[in-house]
């Protein structure tokens, strides 16, 4: 085994590489309000519903593998404020929402967003990981197959050009553009192609490969990693291992799959491996992957910083930094003997 000279640097992407918050976390509160639409006193919504800091909680409290997982979440807790009638029954489920929605009052929920400082972390506290039958039944599924809380979220996300070209289906909620668009880079270009010189970058991200591409393409950052994992090479791996050997299991972060797919394609050629994330989940990841990675994590950009140092230390950091940039400090203090 010839161990390299260089050192395997893996990224998140979300919060690491992009600042997300006025993207998939504006995504989630948009779809939020978009779901209570056609319900009594809807208009008195405050506006947004919660915070950024608050949406935070209920992100960083684990266990949730994509943007998705964090909406359907944040409905469930807001349902529980909301009186509602039994399950109205339709197959179709764009007219089951619309109908159930015209039957319900707001008035309470109104009422607690606009009274409580910290509504969703309230929530999950009191109600834990709650499931509203309701929002189960419009969050089953896929994506044109019944789960319209999603196809909420990626038309508000992505933007009707980019959501029709991707999925070939009508966009119903958003004509306009996408969210995508507002996101900014955490990490400079520049940046990264120093480190790029020095070390072997690559990507282990949540997102779909084609939202992956879409910044890298964007930004123009693909030449620097030389590999890119997604949430499309979790979900083969899943479908391929269910097929196979009957196994069900979400290979996502906190799982380690990606790490491991990543650590193994270079084996022997790098001195250490170094994962770089914003979430206990990723730390946790990090910890479990077959191969040894030193955890790093990262606070900026978020809205709540030192409540997420603790719980990055928590989930098994050996580094946070502030800012990415002291990402070369550890790279650099790692190499002394």
């Amino acid at each position: 085994m010839n161990i390299g000279s260089k050192n395997l640097v893996i990224f998140d992407m979300d919060g690491v590489i992009m600042d997300v918050s006025a993207s998939y976390r504006e995504s989630t509160r948009r779809t939020a309000r978009c779901f209570f639409q056609g319900a009594a006193a809807y208009d008195d919504l405050p506006d947004p519903l919660f915070s950024l800091k608050d949406l935070a909680a209920v992100k960083q409290s684990g266990g949730l593998n994509n943007d998705w997982e964090t909406t359907y979440l944040v409905i469930s807790l807001l349902m529980t404020r909301v009186d509602i009638p039994g399950m109205l029954h339709d197959e179709d489920e764009w007219r089951l929402r619309q109908k159930l929605m015209g039957h319900c009052d707001l008035s309470n929920l109104i009422t607690f967003l606009k009274s409580t400082p910290c509504p969703l972390e309230t929530l999950l506290h009191k109600n834990d990981r709650i499931e509203s039958d309701f929002v189960k039944r419009l969050s089953s599924g896929d994506l044109g197959t019944g789960n319209i809380i999603k196809q909420i979220f990626q038309e508000i996300y992505l933007g009707k050009k980019l959501f029709e070209a991707i999925y070939r289906i009508p966009a119903r909620t958003n004509q306009g553009d996408g969210l995508i668009n507002q996101e900014k880079l955490v990490i400079g270009s520049r940046y990264l192609e120093i480190l790029s010189k020095h070390h072997i970058l690559a990507i282990a991200t949540g997102r779909p490969k084609a939202e992956a591409d879409y910044p890298l393409k964007r930004f123009k950052l693909h030449d620097y990693f030389q590999m890119t994992l997604s949430l499309d090479d979790c979900i083969e791996e899943e479908k391929k291992r269910a097929a196979q050997k009957g196994e069900r299991v979400s290979l996502s972060k906190p799982h380690p799959f990606m790490l491991d797919v990543i650590a193994q394609s270079f084996a022997g050629r790098v001195k250490k491996n170094y994962y770089i994330g914003d979430m206990p989940d990723d730390m946790a990841a990090a910890r479990r992957a077959k191969a040894k990675f030193v955890a790093v994590g990262v606070m900026s950009p978020s809205p709540d910083m030192q409540r997420l140092k603790s719980m990055l230390i928590q989930a098994g950091a050996d580094y946070v930094i502030e800012n990415i940039k002291e990402l070369e400090e550890v790279l650099s203090s790692e190499e002394c003997p």
